[in-house]
């Protein structure tokens, strides 16, 4: 029952990251603090969801071996800071993108 739960927990926490980097992306029509405040929103949800899935994965069933493993070793603590510093990086990335004044098309900031 316990690796029932662990896929579970596990298919949560992809779903709400993948909530994250929507709602930091792809939200027509709203500014970048507006994309911003509601991604870390999402993020603190995905964050505790991902703690506690941890603790589920660090967990382990009575049949297997008794060793306890790390917390932070857990697949789902390393999914989340995985996307956390693949999404904060792209973030930051699309809004230095967003303020150049000059662009591929040419602007009339650029002076082309």
């Amino acid at each position: 029952m316990l690796d029932l739960f662990k896929a579970i927990s596990f298919l949560v926490d992809i779903v709400l990251l993948y909530g994250v980097a929507i709602s930091a992306f792809f939200v027509p029509g709203s500014g970048w603090e507006e994309r911003l405040d509601s991604a870390l929103l999402r993020l603190a949800l995905a964050a505790s969801a991902c703690l506690l899935s941890g603790l589920l994965f660090s967990m382990t069933s009575r049949s297997r071996s008794r060793t306890i493993r790390s917390f932070l070793t857990t697949l789902p603590v390393q999914l989340f800071f995985w996307s956390l510093g693949v999404i904060a990086l792209l973030f930051v990335s699309s809004w230095y993108l967003d303020s150049y004044p000059c662009t591929l098309a040419g602007s009339p900031k650029c002076g082309w």
